[in-house]
């Protein structure tokens, strides 16, 4: 968003919940923007003193735009407090199956920030119906505060070319390989334990198969454990945290995995179509992030690893990359020229 609006009509700032550096932090700074850590989540009475600091001393502020997620009714019952005009609760994860098997003071905590979103809330935004379901209820299209808004990608590194060549040299992937590749934080809600098991099944049937896995997290160390344990060091490539992205979906992959446990709607899912990849992924997927008609293949998430195995091998030796797929996305909702259209209408209060 902060690349594609327009930065001589709206400032941002960024109040993160670290003091640590981050990935973006150099080039947000360079657009123009300020990195406001505000501390801690954890200490709610802390953080709101904390946010209150901010706000007050850093404003004033027309907009409070919170994502995160449950937590978005303490932001902007401080935010209302401070006088701020918009304040939005954007809700990017269907946590809907977590939170059905919350404890006893987890539920608590999600019954009164539900309450909090609802009293402070100007606007609520929701990736998918999933997703909206699960910050604003299940009858969230009765309230015409909550609507859902497609978080945009930048199609434009996918008008050129893959490089195949040098992208297997760099991992060291023969050139006639079948790539598998996921892009995801190494968290729970990403499976990865699972992805690994699954892979191991495909690389028995496939010899030629590699898999490929972009992103950094809590949980790496245990993959590349259970890696290890299964003798697949050779064949799964941790790539960690890239700013090539779409070069390599565009250039390695034959096919795109994502077993995830809930989802809101995976940007990564997206960008995968924009390079034409075929997708296997879980039905805990929203439907709405099928945007290529044919590309997408939804999958139990408790289908048995060679259910998913067969589907895998299936799609990334049969099924074609898409040539017009970055048409597709042109035309949809998903162009992040036009969500960010629609975030500039409504942080200038005009929708």
């Amino acid at each position: 968003v902060l690349r594609h609006i327009d930065r001589d009509r709206f400032r941002l700032d960024f109040a993160v919940h670290t003091g640590e550096p981050a990935a973006y932090d150099d080039e947000v700074r360079a657009l123009g923007a300020r990195i406001l850590p505000c501390l801690s989540p954890h200490r709610p009475l802390r953080y709101l003193r904390n946010l209150r600091s901010i706000l007050k001393s850093e404003g004033p502020y027309d907009v409070v735009h919170s994502h995160a997620h449950h937590f978005s009714g303490i932001v902007l019952w401080q935010a209302h407090r401070c006088g701020v005009r918009t304040r939005l609760a954007h809700s990017h994860s269907d946590t809907s199956g977590p939170d059905r098997a919350a404890g006893m003071a987890r539920r608590g905590y999600l019954k009164l920030t539900e309450r909090l979103v609802r009293r402070h809330a100007t606007l609520g935004l929701a990736a998918s119906d999933g997703a909206a379901s699960a910050l604003f209820g299940r009858a969230w299209r009765k309230d015409p505060r909550w609507r859902l808004h497609c978080c945009g990608i930048d199609l434009a590194p996918f008008e050129r070319g893959g490089e195949r060549s040098s992208l297997a040299r760099e991992f060291g992937i023969a050139p006639d390989a079948v790539v598998f590749g996921h892009v995801g934080r190494f968290e729970p809600q990403k499976n990865h334990l699972f992805l690994v098991d699954l892979f191991a099944r495909v690389a028995e049937i496939l010899p030629a198969a590699h898999l490929c896995l972009v992103g950094d997290g809590s949980l790496r160390g245990a993959v590349q454990e259970r890696v290890r344990q299964l003798g697949l060091q050779r064949r799964v490539a941790f790539a960690g945290l890239r700013e090539d992205v779409p070069r390599l979906l565009m250039g390695l992959f034959d096919a795109f995995l994502l077993p995830s446990l809930f989802e809101g709607l995976p940007v990564a899912l997206l960008e995968a179509q924009a390079a034409g990849l075929p997708c296997v992924v879980s039905d805990t997927i929203s439907p709405q992030a099928a945007v290529v008609p044919g590309l997408v293949r939804r999958l139990p998430i408790d289908a048995s690893v060679d259910s998913w195995a067969a589907v895998a091998i299936a799609h990334a030796t049969g099924t074609h990359r898409d040539r017009n797929s970055l048409e597709v996305l042109r035309h949809s909702e998903f162009d992040v020229l036009v969500s960010v259209r629609s975030l500039e209408a409504i942080y200038a209060n005009r929708a």
